[in-house]
C-alpha cells in the first residue's frame, strides 16, 4: 500500500518556519493503530488523517505518541492541502471532528480557523506551576491545559521549564503567556506529556488566549505571536462564541509512504 503525504509549514509564508504538520488526504480510515505509527514514523507536533464525507470533511490529529482532540496548525495544513494540492474546489471547507464542525476559509490571502471559544477558569487548587516553569507567574487559569500568565513577553521568551515537573501538571500541557511588544500578546506551548516538549506554532490554545487576552484588552481583533524558536504570527478575531484564527501556510515537502 503506498499513501501520499504533504508537509505543510503552518501559520508562515517561509519555509522552515510556522508549525510543520504531515497531511494524509485518504480514502477510508486506516486502523487507529496504522495511523499512530505513521505519526510516530514522522515525528512530528501533528498529523493530520482527513477523509471525505459528502461535501465535508473528517479529520483527525495525531501526535507521535496520541490522538488529539483539536488541532490548529494541523486544520490549517489540511485546508492548504486540499486547496492547493488537490485543487477541492471550495472557499470554506466544513471539517468534523472530536471538538464538533470546524470551518477555513480564505480571507485576506490567508486561511481563516473557524474555532470553538474556551474560556479559562480558575484552577481549584494551587499546583507548584512557577517551580516547574523556573519563574514568577502572575496568573494560573486552565482549560483542558493550564494558562499561565507571565510578567513580560521576555519571560515568556526566557523561559526554561523542567520538562518532568511539567508532566507531573494536571491538563495535555501548559501555555506561558503575556501581553507583547509588537504583538498583542505573545505565548509558547509546552505540551512533554503528549509527545511534544515544545510545539512550534498552537492554533487551538488561541481557543482560549483570544478570549483571555480581547477581555484584558479591551479589543476583538488581536495580533498574536508564539514566539518559539520557529515562530509563527496569528491573526485573530473574537466573535460571541466562536474564535477566528488566520495565517499563512507553505507546502514544503510531497511524498509517498510504503507500507
Amino acid at each position: 500500500m503506498q499513501l501520499e503525504f504533504h508537509q505543510v509549514d503552518a501559520f508562515s509564508e517561509r519555509p522552515f518556519a510556522g508549525n510543520p504538520a504531515m497531511v494524509y488526504r485518504l480514502d477510508h480510515w486506516l486502523s487507529d493503530e496504522l495511523m499512530q505509527q505513521i505519526a510516530a514514523e514522522h515525528n512530528l507536533a501533528e498529523t493530520a488523517f482527513v477523509v471525505a464525507d459528502g461535501a465535508q470533511w473528517q479529520i483527525r490529529w495525531f501526535t507521535p505518541t496520541t490522538e488529539v482532540p483539536l488541532c490548529g496548525h494541523a486544520t490549517l495544513a489540511s485546508a492548504h492541502v486540499l486547496l492547493e494540492v488537490y485543487q477541492v474546489p471550495s472557499e470554506r471547507l466544513l471539517f468534523q471532528s472530536q471538538s464538533g464542525p470546524l470551518s477555513v476559509s480564505r480571507e485576506h490571502g490567508r486561511l481563516l480557523l473557524d474555532f470553538p471559544r474556551i474560556d479559562p477558569q480558575p484552577v481549584s487548587r494551587p499546583l507548584p506551576v512557577a517551580e516547574a516553569l523556573g519563574c514568577p507567574v502572575l496568573e494560573v487559569l486552565q482549560t483542558k491545559e493550564l494558562l499561565v500568565v507571565l510578567e513580560s513577553e521576555q519571560a515568556v521568551r526566557d523561559c526554561t521549564p523542567d520538562m518532568a515537573a511539567l508532566v507531573q501538571l494536571p491538563g495535555l500541557g501548559v501555555i506561558v503567556t503575556a501581553r507583547g511588544e509588537k504583538y498583542d500578546f505573545v505565548s509558547r506551548y509546552f505540551a512533554p506529556g503528549i509527545g511534544i516538549p515544545e510545539d512550534p506554532v498552537t492554533g487551538s490554545t488561541h481557543c482560549c488566549l483570544i478570549p483571555y487576552w480581547a477581555e484584558r484588552l479591551g479589543k476583538t481583533e488581536l495580533h498574536a505571536f508564539q514566539c518559539s524558536r520557529r515562530g509563527g504570527e496569528l491573526f485573530c478575531r473574537l466573535e460571541g462564541e466562536r474564535v477566528k484564527i488566520g495565517g499563512y501556510a507553505r507546502r514544503v515537502a510531497s511524498g509517498t509512504l510504503s507500507l
